[in-house]
């Protein structure tokens, strides 16, 4: 199947990150809005960008769009998509909904007329009045803003963000998605050395690692759409294969993660080795106030606690001072940042030269780039 459209989503203020993914991976007619990227593409797409995205949150076939003032209508219009093409006879699917600012507000209501609809189309398709549901599994999502119904299947099945690696994490991780898109941001290259100092489960590092060594991933996980018939094993097995033939196994990167909190430590190492990028990440438990800095042009990307609990404002507060005092006389160094203080920049010491709204989960944060002195040879 030619010409299907994709949908990449995104978390806020990710969409840039992930059109920049696509772009990169030679895809055209890519469009950003609030919350999705769509695109262009073929069966082939559908494994490609769910091994390849690293900052997107699932990848989404799109069936069709309307405008939907009514029950009736969304029935109709549901029931007029080609469904057949996807959803087989012994499938089991299940549907998802959302609807903002939009006459049909309630969910409940949206699902059930979306599936039945998809129900009766199926039962003039395959000549049938009762479905096995033996078969694969599918996710069909209706989501209506401002009364466009956009219907759609779920490809990826748990969201991108679970590469595989990660068995165990400290309290409130950071999301694997999350933690690549910092690090696309950033300044940071493969030549350069990084560094993070609150590395909790290892997150940043890894990520990093997976983008110097050229790892997809998804390399190491399953996939909804693995089970369908009209994707086929064949394609999952060449672009799998292609993927480990891309992998950089002979890079030199210098990758270096340190934490307070040795049993932070110990899971980050275990976290790196399941990752496949234990060999190029060099971990070490200490106090960032012991943290000296001996070599110019390092970038750090960081996300400190946010001092979340009750009593913890104080502790927080020396702790972003520490990190001023740590660079204020560093110009050659690059500084990120992710924190829900909103008082930060006051705490460091000093006005962040861009500054980007994001999400941490539900969290309200902001992400504070400080840009030193590019090296001649960066």
């Amino acid at each position: 199947m030619e010409n299907l459209t994709l949908i990449a989503t995104a978390p806020f203020g990710l969409e840039s990150v992930v059109k920049n993914e696509l772009v990169t991976l030679g895809y055209k007619d890519v469009l950003a809005s609030d919350g999705k990227v769509t695109f262009t593409g073929d069966i082939e797409s559908i494994v490609h960008t769910n091994l390849w995205l690293r900052s997107a949150d699932r990848v989404l076939l799109k069936i069709g769009e309307f405008n939907a003032f009514s029950f009736e209508e969304l029935f109709e219009k549901t029931k007029a998509l080609p469904w057949e093409e996807w959803i087989t006879q012994d499938a089991k699917f299940t549907v998802l909904g959302k609807s903002v600012k939009s006459k049909l507000y309630s969910i409940p209501d949206c699902q059930s007329i979306v599936k039945k609809a998809i129900v009766e189309k199926l039962k003039q398709k395959y000549h049938i009045d009762w479905f096995p549901e033996t078969g694969p599994e599918y996710t069909v999502q209706i989501s209506i803003l401002k009364d466009v119904a956009t219907l759609t299947i779920d490809t990826s099945g748990i969201g991108l963000h679970k590469r595989g690696y990660r068995n165990e994490a400290v309290e409130a991780p950071l999301k694997e998605t999350l933690a690549s898109a910092l690090i696309q941001i950033s300044y940071w290259n493969k030549k350069r050395a990084l560094y993070d100092f609150f590395c909790g489960s290892g997150t940043i590092p890894i990520e990093a690692a997976l983008i110097g060594k050229n790892i997809a991933p998804g390399l190491n996980r399953n996939f909804a759409c693995e089970s369908w018939p009209q994707i086929g094993k064949e394609i999952w097995k060449m672009e799998r294969t292609s993927a480990f033939r891309k992998i950089n196994h002979d890079i030199v990167l210098n990758i270096n993660a340190s934490d307070i909190n040795p049993k932070a430590i110990e899971i980050a190492k275990e976290n790196a080795l399941e990752a496949g990028v234990d060999d190029c990440i060099n971990f070490e438990v200490k106090d960032v106030k012991k943290i000296i800095i001996d070599k110019p042009y390092g970038i750090l990307i960081s996300n400190p606690p946010y001092g979340e609990r009750l009593g913890e404002e104080k502790e927080v507060a020396k702790l972003y001072n520490t990190l001023g005092q740590i660079f204020k006389n560093e110009p050659t160094w690059s500084t990120y940042i992710l924190t829900s203080v909103e008082a930060f920049e006051s705490l460091y010491g000093k006005k962040a030269n861009k500054r980007r709204k994001l999400y941490n989960g539900r969290i309200k944060v902001d992400y504070y780039q400080y840009f030193g002195q590019k090296p001649k040879n960066a």
